[in-house]
């Protein structure tokens, strides 16, 4: 199913979030329309007769050069170019600028049901907050059944079964001073080609189960700076039950990968057994974790290290070795030896 948000949703929506005012003048009988692509269409050449290159399913704007086109022209001439482009199946048309437009505008909008908006922002700056909120809104999201915190900075997400002690080592990473984004379910969204956001969903958001205590309310007891709304994710850890017989990664050469919406996001799989502070070395692996993006990564320098203390001696040393000068300086105090 494509993700879709309906003009009465835009219009509900707080202006802080989306970032700009928007007001309806006409075509209220076609809130209901759904915006499907979060790319702006501004195409003048609509009301010059070309209306076949609207597309549907994306707003239309009208700046200073569309607005100012259609006062050239006389009534009639912009009834019929307007019809013309209303005969896309549009979600809307936002006017930008705050400029005043020709009543012909809101006649034939109320005519197709299609709602006429204005801002009074710029063009630019509209198209740039508008496509901001809708690839945000339109952008593809899953369930996951995991815990998502942010560790100092860097969103961990921790995936396990249930009853592995996901919920658990989250509380102990809150009570360190972590924040915790969402338990149980993470609400995953892909953004861009290369950020997956993680969020709580609305019903839950702030709460935790903890098996023996049940649900509790992270924020009421931490404060308000033990939670957040949502978070990248970086990393995923991912608990298994102790398994005597499986060989675990012992150096962290390995590198492997968490495939998160067709995106590869980099796994630790973390051996869980009795005795082991889950929440310290999930603590640890994020910081190392944040070391390996800025260029360290300790397993690597040492086996570094390794290799150059154990490779063979260099042969410009083993020629200097040979050479005729040093042999003489060599052999110089035997003779002198043999002549005392």
């Amino acid at each position: 199913m494509t993700p879709a948000v309906t003009v009465r949703g835009l219009l509900d929506a707080r202006p802080e979030s989306v970032g700009l005012s928007i007001e309806l003048l006409a075509g209220a009988g076609g809130l209901h329309r759904q915006i499907t692509s979060p790319y702006i269409q501004k195409t003048g050449l609509a009301l010059a007769g070309f209306h076949e290159y609207l597309q549907a399913g994306r707003i239309l704007l009208f700046g200073e050069s569309e607005v100012r086109f259609l006062e050239s022209l006389d009534a009639a001439s912009r009834r019929e170019a307007l019809a013309k482009c209303f005969t896309a199946d549009l979600p809307c048309l936002l006017v930008t600028g705050g400029a005043e437009i020709v009543p012909e505008v809101l006649v034939e909008g109320e005519r197709a049901n299609v709602p006429i908006l204005r801002t009074p922002v710029p063009t630019a700056a509209a198209i740039g907050k508008l496509t901001a909120v809708l690839e945000d809104r339109l952008a593809h999201r899953e369930i996951i059944h995991g815990v998502l915190i942010d560790i100092l900075g860097l969103g961990v997400l921790i995936v396990g079964e249930s009853g592995i002690g996901k919920s658990e080592c989250a509380l102990d990473l809150v009570v360190r001073g972590h924040r915790l984004v969402a338990d149980d379910t993470v609400e995953v969204r892909r953004r861009s080609e290369s950020i997956v956001i993680g969020a709580c969903p609305e019903l839950t958001r702030h709460h935790m189960e903890v098996r023996g205590l049940g649900l509790i309310n992270i924020r009421d007891l931490f404060g308000v700076a033990s939670t957040r709304s949502s978070k990248r994710i970086e990393l995923v850890v991912q608990l298994d039950r102790w398994d005597a017989g499986r060989e675990y990664d012992r150096l962290g050469l390995d590198e492997a990968s968490y495939d998160l919406m067709g995106l590869k996001v980099p796994l630790i799989r973390m051996p869980v057994a009795t005795g082991r502070n889950l929440a310290i070395l999930v603590e640890v692996a994020a910081r190392n974790q944040l070391l390996r993006m800025r260029g360290s990564n300790a397993a690597r320098e040492l086996v570094a290290r390794l290799d150059a203390s154990l490779a063979p001696a260099a042969p410009d040393a083993r020629d200097a070795l040979d050479a005729p000068d040093a042999r003489d300086a060599h052999d110089a105090p035997a003779e002198d030896e043999e002549l005392a």
